[in-house]
């Protein structure tokens, strides 16, 4: 018999990351093509042969994920492999169902295939959606490691949008190194907090290679996770994010219930702006699925310069994209600023859209009137730029994880919104760190 044939189902992250630790360097399998869907612009390329190994001396071809019928039969593939994160449990099995309809095994890889061990002790924080708080769990999870005395080594999920070949290992430890990478919006909303913090945050391609680089420098390595996708790395402790503004979404989504069920450490965050009833339901999912987990309580209440200028104006709020898009969230930080604060009227995004931005809202018509800080390239940087500029508000409440101005020109005025993970009552994360330190 001949090798296997494989299609590798992905959003440029944990499909790259399923090939570099499983398949790469496996001759009893061939992957014949990756597919890519949720990030643009990253189909119509290819995997290079640089990192591609010895098997695959013409790198692979990255296909448009609406192809995959297609290239099953044309290729006679004989499994599909699905590599992305932060969908739900109905898309999953849609996804399965068309492959398996096409007479092809539908696989998911676990963590004993796909996790690398390191020689430092290794924190992961993770989330069972995208837009948790996981961002500032990180930088909480970091500020308790230094206090200690440790380094800290931060080691990013993957966002490759660019040169792969450019981006194997990647080590950020000042703010110049995201113009010499020439870091996206996206990018730059998860390394400029560790940066400021006096953090250095690997990212990159090559997980392996990453890793081996990092230990060079850390008492500590910290994942920080993306999307709510699994761990690289084998944790020595687990932490995850859930969210009660979305309860029951850690129990429906991919894969997100196997962080929960695998976690050292849950966070319920957001508590002092959830339901009663709705983090009620969540800690009996969390008890249900994980019942010896350290169970933390938490807010990420927000902070806002000059907060006053909202009062009585028309603002148009820019929050986190991907929050927005494949994480489904109705409102973030900038929303529950302009709430608070007293806004006069939140001004609709999408008579004024362009470009790229269209394109989101037509795919996402769920985001409704507020903006996703669009960025995964200087084609919709710009837009993002284009559709703030042309809009009709008094202010612009930047919701997003970094300041938005410093990347694009925003020519109304604008206040940020700040937030912070507060721990409430015990335990406190400090206790589960002690454990691994």
């Amino acid at each position: 018999m001949g090798r296997i044939k494989v299609i590798i189902m992905g959003a440029a992250g944990r499909d790259f990351h399923n090939f570099n630790t499983y398949y790469r360097d496996n001759d009893k399998y061939e992957v014949v093509a990756f597919t890519a869907t949720q990030i643009p612009n990253i189909e119509g390329r290819k995997y290079p042969a640089e990192l591609s190994g010895d098997l695959y001396p013409n790198g692979i071809e990255i296909h448009p994920e609406d192809e995959i019928l297609d290239l099953i039969k044309k290729f006679d593939v004989d499994e599909v492999v699905f590599s992305y994160s932060d969908i739900s449990y109905d898309y999953v099995m849609n996804k399965s169902a068309m492959v398996n309809a096409a007479g092809v095994d539908f696989k998911l890889l676990g963590p004993k295939k796909t996790m690398i061990k390191s020689e430092k002790p290794l924190v992961a924080v993770c989330a069972v959606r995208t837009g948790c708080g996981k961002s500032q769990t990180t930088r909480k999870v970091s500020k308790i490691l230094h206090d200690m005395g440790k380094k800290v080594v931060a080691i990013r999920h993957p966002m490759p949008y660019g040169d792969l070949v450019a981006q194997k290992v990647q080590r950020f430890a000042a703010l110049e190194d995201l113009d010499k990478y020439n870091c996206t919006i996206e990018e730059r909303e998860e390394y400029e907090p560790h940066i400021v913090s006096g953090t250095v945050i690997y990212a990159g391609v090559d997980y392996e290679a990453i890793l081996r680089e990092a230990e060079k420098e850390a008492d500590i390595i910290l994942w920080d996770g993306g999307n709510n996708d699994l761990p690289f790395y084998q944790p020595d402790l687990h932490i995850v994010i859930v969210d009660p503004h979305r309860p029951g979404d850690e129990l429906y989504y991919y894969p997100g219930e196997a962080n929960l069920r695998m976690a050292d450490v849950v966070i319920i965050n957001k508590i002092e702006t959830a339901d009663s009833d709705d983090i009620l339901e969540v800690r009996e999912n969390i008890r249900a699925v994980n019942p010896t987990a350290m169970v933390i309580d938490a807010a990420s209440p927000i902070f806002v310069d000059e907060y006053e200028k909202i009062q009585g104006k028309n603002v148009l709020i820019v929050e986190d994209g991907p929050t927005l898009t494949h994480g489904e969230m109705t409102y973030g930080a900038g929303t529950v600023a302009a709430e608070k604060y007293g806004a006069a009227n939140l001004v609709d995004p999408r008579p004024f859209t362009v470009g790229t931005i269209s394109e989101t809202f037509e795919k996402y018509p769920e985001i409704g009137t507020l903006l996703p800080a669009m960025g995964y390239g200087d084609e919709q940087m710009k837009d993002l730029e284009t559709t703030i500029n042309k809009s009709d508000a008094d202010l612009v409440i930047i919701g997003t994880p970094i300041d938005l101005r410093k990347v694009i020109n925003i020519e109304k005025p604008a206040l940020r919104v700040h937030y912070e993970l507060q721990e409430i009552g015990k335990p406190i994360l400090e206790d589960a760190l002690k454990k691994v330190i």
